[in-house]
């Protein structure tokens, strides 16, 4: 009963925050309903297998809002196992009761619906949303997200003849139930070390024997127009190109960027880019190709991926060899490419003040963690470990035991080293403090001879850095201080860093981890805890209307005090309910 009480006076403060909140930023309210489901019908590539589609549809439907809107997804799950879907990219400012991963939600049960209400708060710009557990991703369910800039908001390039999105990504052939098995195993004997096929909107490569379907852009001569291109793989960094045209950048995961005319462009696992593509040539059909990065393919492979733009008038079919590339093993032509993507100062983005008003030329670093990724064997298991630690799933939400019981039981806060490696490879759940409202410098060293990349929910954070080897402090003179790219995924190269800054001013349990799936389903992830004291719902919301409650709390909770810092277990302790995905 004190529970309920408590939480109803929580839900009160959250519906008058929020009616304040409407008032304030004049969003609208968009309403979705998916029923979530398998269809084996669909078949993508040439195997018959099981796909997550989202109202019949594969990819997704397109959430498209503007800039303060309110989300409203009411999610139906017709799985036979529990689901949650996770926006990536969406800041979900003071509120990560609504990203959808392990560590802040309760899964949506078999035959059960719950509705994600958030807001794309002080956002613009292309992102993607997708399953967030249970190996999920590997089946679909993913779909594109655009946030648009409010009328009163300046675009720095002229408005185009019409939009595009474009995901493109890896995929198996294997059923994702036997993959997620298979991976979990020592024993995969090499099966799934590389994917089967590359897909643009969840259709295979044009031409390809036995396809059928393949996706096709229809253009006019003259005119220009914006593709969103994101990454949805699970694997594979691509180089994306259009045969005989350019294209220019000019905005990445919410930030506008320096306009830079490119042949072709890299976009790693989890990554999402706009670009302008000019139909200025004779008005006949050219390739759209995506070939992975540190791998050499064949034109008919399957893991090539090729589309078309097709001109208005044109009877011409595509013709002639696939537009060239730079070579896919050329580190220094990613890296140079990397570092060109530059934020532009200048521009407003949902903000009228120009991007360039916050800066980092002259911030003060609160924190430096230094996070080396790597695999182990764990209990005679493969396992992904960063700083040798191997993130284990608990039963109960991180971010719940957070607001019921201090986090007690559950999690012990900065248990495990965050600039340093661990004496020994094990399993936990790996939580470390961020202090709220100060500069932290994550440095990500990977030492894996394949390329990664790490994804920060909650915040944007400034790319300032790449290198070679072990990183070092006085490696900090080679850092761009000046114009670094806002962005929430970067990529890491093998046997590298890479380096970022992010300002804490976002409350929260906030995942950090890698966009490769096989990675993050084997524990290459920790969670980052950004406490604020104050109780003003102002600052962090509480806990929404139809929360789920699971794990220890999955019968009502006893009354606790407002959340602090959490009370450290006994040493020895293990989690309460700890399970691998």
């Amino acid at each position: 009963m004190a529970f309920s009480g408590l939480l109803r006076r929580w839900l009160i403060t959250c519906s008058v925050m929020l009616a304040v909140l409407v008032f304030r930023t004049n969003g609208i309210d968009i309403y979705q309903e998916w029923n979530v489901a398998i269809d084996t019908t669909i078949n993508p590539t040439t195997s018959q297998q099981p796909v997550i589609t989202i109202n019949g549809m594969f990819p997704g439907p397109l959430i498209n809002a503007t800039t303060n809107d309110f989300i409203h997804v009411n999610v139906f799950n017709n799985l036979d196992e529990p689901l949650l879907f996770t926006w990536n990219g969406i800041q979900q400012r003071l509120n990560s009761w609504q990203d959808g991963v392990s560590g802040t939600n309760c899964p949506i049960q078999p035959g059960k619906n719950w509705t994600y209400v958030f807001q794309t708060k002080d956002q613009i710009g292309t992102f993607f949303y997708f399953p967030s557990i249970n190996f999920q991703k590997a089946a679909g369910g993913f779909g594109s997200l655009r946030v648009n800039n409010r009328i009163v908001i300046d675009v720095p390039f002229p408005k185009p003849e019409a939009e595009f999105d474009l995901l493109i990504g890896d995929w198996l052939n294997t059923s994702y139930k036997d993959a997620r098995l298979l991976i979990q195993s020592n024993h995969t004997s090499g099966e799934l070390d590389l994917p089967d096929f590359v897909l643009m909107n969840g259709k295979g490569p044009y031409g390809y024997p036995g396809m059928v379907n393949y996706e096709s852009f229809t253009v006019s001569q003259g005119k220009t127009y914006r593709f969103r291109v994101s990454n949805v793989g699970n694997d594979l960094s691509f180089n994306f190109r259009i045969q005989n045209h350019q294209m220019v950048v000019v905005e990445t995961e919410g930030s506008y960027t320096q306009q830079i005319t490119l042949d072709s462009l890299d976009v790693h696992v989890g990554q999402s880019y706009s670009v302008l593509v000019t139909a200025n040539q004779q008005e006949v059909d050219y390739y759209i190709v995506a070939t992975p990065k540190m791998l050499s393919t064949a034109e008919n492979s399957s893991l090539v991926g090729k589309g078309v733009l097709h001109y208005a008038n044109s009877n011409t079919p595509v013709t002639g060899p696939l537009p060239g590339g730079p070579d896919p093993y050329n580190r220094s032509f990613s890296v140079d490419q990397a570092k060109s993507i530059r934020w532009n100062m200048t521009a407003g983005a949902a903000r009228p003040n120009p991007q360039g008003t916050f800066n980092v030329s002259n911030v003060t670093l609160s924190q430096t963690f230094i996070l080396r990724s790597s695999m182990a064997d764990i209990g005679g298991l493969p396992r992904y470990v960063v700083n040798n630690v191997s993130y284990l799933t608990p039963e109960t939400p991180l971010k719940l035991a957070d607001q019921f019981a201090n986090g007690s039981g559950v999690y012990q806060l900065d248990k495990f080293p965050v600039q340093s490696v661990n004496s020994a490879a094990e399993n936990g759940v790996f939580v470390a403090t961020g202090n709220h409202k100060g500069w932290i410098e994550l440095v990500f060293k990977n030492d894996l001879d394949v390329m990664d990349s790490w994804h920060l929910d909650g915040f944007g954070f400034y790319v300032v850095g790449f290198g070679d080897g072990d990183w070092q402090p006085d490696l900090r003179s080679t850092y761009n201080l000046l114009d670094p790219v806002v962005r929430s995924t970067t990529q890491v190269y093998p046997g590298g860093w890479t380096a970022v800054y992010a300002f804490l001013d976002n409350p929260g349990m906030w995942n950090l981890r890698s966009q490769h799936l096989k990675n993050w389903y084997l524990g290459q992830e920790l969670y980052l805890r950004v406490y604020d004291p104050d109780p003003n719902p102002a600052k962090e919301r509480p806990p929404p209307e139809n929360l789920l409650l699971c794990g220890i709390f999955e019968t009502p909770a006893p009354t606790s005090p407002p959340p602090g810092p959490p009370a450290a277990p006994a040493p020895g302790n293990a989690p309460v309910g700890q399970r691998p995905w």
